[in-house]
């Protein structure tokens, strides 16, 4: 009879997994059709993972969503120190570490000026971007990894942690908002919790943590179709899919709610259009563990980009997480 540690550890295994690969796949299938037209993607949607279009590369390649997810999962492996995470995102960005093939071809503004400071020395917790004009999706994008280091934690070290985190490329309190509340959507699933339980509720759990940190009030507004009304009963017209992060929260909670397997919903992910890899990317993390690995096309994951090595990872990550 196999050992009980051994079976959560396994599970444990797949459930790094299921979010590094979710995020890794829904990524790769919006790369190709990023910046398109909605109503463009409509004519010739995306039904598989597929090549070329915007960036005119093979199919199974990923972004800098990915890449940045995987520089802060490695940073992980050797336990939370946030200049091992800044030193790893400044190797992708100037050497192309943990990019598909070498090179960096997709970097977002923000992310971009963030970790320009960072070589100039300035300290991670004050290199991200802090006006409200700062809150591209940058810090959402990558930010998965962190709740296999927090799900033990206390609510109030577990925002301290995020806040931390995201404020490396964006340090705007809207984007540590939407980073944490992400993480703790992420948690409830990891958990086994049902989506839209978790979904109504974090509104109340979201709303009195942030009243307790004297958040302002006008963030609340920000988020009032997480935290007071039904996002999924709205149409997709009424979905926005820009790099604003919270757009990019909206539109992936949107598509976990409105579908029924991984497929569907990282399919609805990047049809929406736009930033359609990063909202691929953020959907397909909470998808992967919604519906575990297995759900995952294992003939999508095997077209992925350094497949391997992602593998590896994943293997180191969950060692030295899992207790």
């Amino acid at each position: 009879m196999m050992h009980t540690n051994k079976v959560e550890s396994t599970e444990f295994l797949l459930q790094v997994k299921a979010a590094i690969f979710g995020v890794a796949v829904g990524d790769a299938l919006g790369v190709p059709v990023e910046f398109e037209e909605r109503e463009d993607i409509h004519v010739n949607p995306v039904t598989d993972m597929v090549g070329y279009g915007t960036y005119d590369l093979p199919a199974g390649t990923w972004s800098d969503d990915t890449s940045l997810t995987l520089c802060l999962a490695e940073a992980l492996t050797q336990g939370f120190d946030l200049q091992t995470i800044a030193k790893n995102f400044i190797l992708w960005m100037n050497e192309g570490w943990w990019t598909p093939y070498g090179v960096v071809f997709d970097i977002g503004n923000s992310t971009e000026d963030a970790i320009s400071k960072l070589v100039e020395g300035v300290h991670p917790l004050h290199s991200g971007g802090m006006e409200e004009i700062d809150n591209g999706n940058g810090s959402l994008m990558r930010i998965i990894p962190l709740v296999f280091l927090v799900r033990h934690y206390t609510i109030q070290d577990r925002f301290d942690l995020v806040s931390q985190v995201s404020s490396i490329t964006h340090g705007h309190i809207r984007s540590i908002i939407a980073c944490f509340y992400y993480v703790e959507f992420a948690l409830q699933l990891l958990d086994g919790k049902d989506k839209r339980s978790i979904y109504s509720g974090l509104k109340k759990e979201i709303s009195d943590f942030l009243h307790s940190r004297a958040i302002d009030s006008s963030e609340f507004d920000v988020f009032q179709r997480l935290l007071v009304s039904d996002i999924d009963l709205l149409d997709e017209s009424e979905i926005q899919s820009s790099g604003y992060v919270v757009h990019t929260l909206e539109a992936a909670i949107w598509c976990i709610l409105t579908t029924e397997s991984f497929e569907e919903a990282v399919l609805k992910a990047v049809n929406l259009g736009d930033d359609s890899d990063t909202t691929g990317a953020v959907t397909g993390g909470l998808a992967g563990l919604l519906y575990g690995y297995h759900s995952i096309p294992t003939s999508w994951i095997s077209q992925l980009a350094r497949c391997q090595d992602m593998d590896g990872l994943t293997q180191r990550l969950a060692h030295k997480l899992y207790e």
